[in-house]
């Protein structure tokens, strides 16, 4: 018998989906939302209420979702049924503290946040954003987060000291005692390699002033966390394409004597609410002039600059983030937009080889990847090929965690590890995503690039 469901303060901002009572003109085949949307929640309820069970979340073919699903192919791990696990849950069917049941857990616990169901679901179920709200409601009934959860989380604050880390990650690989042993500790996957941070991060090695021409069209570089302090060479990469473009880049830091800003998104994807809203405050008032001013935003990292398009409007953070949002494009996104306005002006030479592009599943659900193949088309005698494939399976934490490193490895060996176990040496690999990235390295054995890298190397070709 059903609990009755109590009503819950939610802690992301559900505001937009209130208005959900007939979902407009559109004909769902008899749907009655007043019956599909549970009796808790809100706007949360009806957000779980717009999956309406026509089951595209079970598809193993093209696009991204459901990467969980095509990996165990079982329908519990699949974006309908955690959308039903989670209405039931809203409407008291799992007991009084719902967000602690074991069923609604096991739901959640293969959603890698790709973003796939909110762009190929055909009614935009966004459960990326539905499970973490689960979460944030399952760490205030436990009265706390775990430690490992609290480690991943906590990330950008204490990146800058990652790299006297390194030799942990350096005795792990040599003596496998060591990484069996923070498995049983953290819960960290021995099989993983942990990330390998640069000696000197990128912001610390640049002046806080402008990069290029004042009298050029000025534009802003956001450099992310892990740009930053694991990969600042394509920072720099990035910079050198927009000088020799011939653009003016500010790079967005905040004043002096503060930490390097952060988008959120390590604190968001845990489910720690309340510190991602503090993270994307700070990036609002550093960005938010430069935005004004109608200058554009780049960002490298996907899952960090298109949390400013996306997960920022769940914060209740007011009218900036609309503005932010509007400004915030990927690297290969204005380039793009700038060479079909004919205002891209790049010496690129040609590069005679051959490359394979892997697609972070974030790219792909805001429809990047045609800027992607655009961009590398101006690099003479490139030859691209884009691998088909879902999420790559690291994403983000997902794949450290002892307990999903198996399903994890099977993610990735779906179509993206044998294909590039099967490209020659000398093929290119593109991964924009830091996950990605890091999955590859793991899983075949291989070094893939950004793309401001592989533009740069066009740039210096002779």
């Amino acid at each position: 018998m059903s609990e009755k469901p109590a009503q819950i303060k939610t802690q992301l901002d559900w505001s937009g989906y209130e208005s959900y009572g007939s979902f407009g003109s559109f004909d769902f085949g008899g749907f009655d939302e007043s019956e599909a949307a549970p009796a808790a929640g809100g706007g949360y309820a009806k957000a779980a209420a717009v999956c309406m069970g026509k089951r595209h979340c079970q598809n193993k073919h093209t696009g991204v979702m459901c990467p969980s699903y095509r990996a165990t192919d079982d329908e519990k791990h699949s974006t309908h049924h955690r959308a039903v696990t989670l209405k039931a849950a809203l409407d008291g069917e799992l007991g009084e503290h719902p967000f602690l049941s074991a069923a609604l857990a096991e739901a959640m616990e293969y959603c890698v946040s790709c973003k796939g169901c909110k762009s190929e679901c055909p009614h935009g179920v966004d459960m990326a954003l539905l499970r973490v709200e689960a979460m944030a409601q399952r760490w205030q009934q436990l009265g706390g987060i775990p430690l490992r959860e609290r480690l991943f989380a906590f990330t950008p604050r204490y990146a800058k000291h990652l790299k006297h880390l390194n030799l942990i990650g350096a005795l792990r690989l040599r003596v496998p005692l060591v990484a069996k042993a923070m498995q049983r500790w953290l819960g960290i996957a021995a099989q993983r390699s942990l990330p390998k941070a640069a000696a000197q991060d990128f912001l610390s090695s640049v002046p806080r002033t402008l990069f290029g021409n004042a009298a050029a069209r000025e534009v802003v570089l956001l450099v992310d966390t892990f740009s930053n302090h694991l990969d600042p060479q394509i920072a720099q990469a990035a910079l050198d394409v927009l000088q020799a473009a011939g653009y003016t880049a500010h790079i967005a830091q905040p004043a002096a004597g503060e930490r390097a800003l952060c988008c959120g998104r390590t604190f968001h994807s845990n489910g720690l609410i309340d510190e991602a809203r503090a993270e994307a405050t700070r990036m609002l008032d550093v960005l938010s002039p430069f935005a004004e001013r109608g200058l554009p935003i780049i960002g490298l990292e996907p899952s960090c600059l298109l949390m400013l398009r996306d997960e920022y409007h769940s914060l209740g953070l007011g009218e900036r983030v609309g503005k932010v949002a509007n400004a915030a494009v990927l690297l290969e996104e204005f380039l793009a937009r700038e060479h079909d306005a004919n205002r891209l002006g790049l010496p690129f030479r040609s590069i005679p080889e051959k490359v394979l592009v892997h697609g972070h599943c974030h790219q792909k659900a805001f429809g990047v990847m045609p800027a992607m193949s655009k961009v590398l088309g101006l690099v003479p005698d490139l030859q691209v090929e884009f691998i088909e494939s879902s999420c790559c399976g690291m994403a983000g934490s997902f794949g450290m965690e002892a307990e999903h490193y198996e399903v994890s490895m099977q993610m990735g060996e779906l179509s993206l590890l044998p294909t590039v176990r099967a490209a020659s040496e000398e093929t290119l690999l593109i991964a924009n995503g830091t996950s990605c990235r890091h999955q590859i390295r793991d899983g075949a054995a291989r070094e893939s690039l950004h793309l401001a890298q592989v533009l740069q190397r066009s740039l210096q070709a002779r």
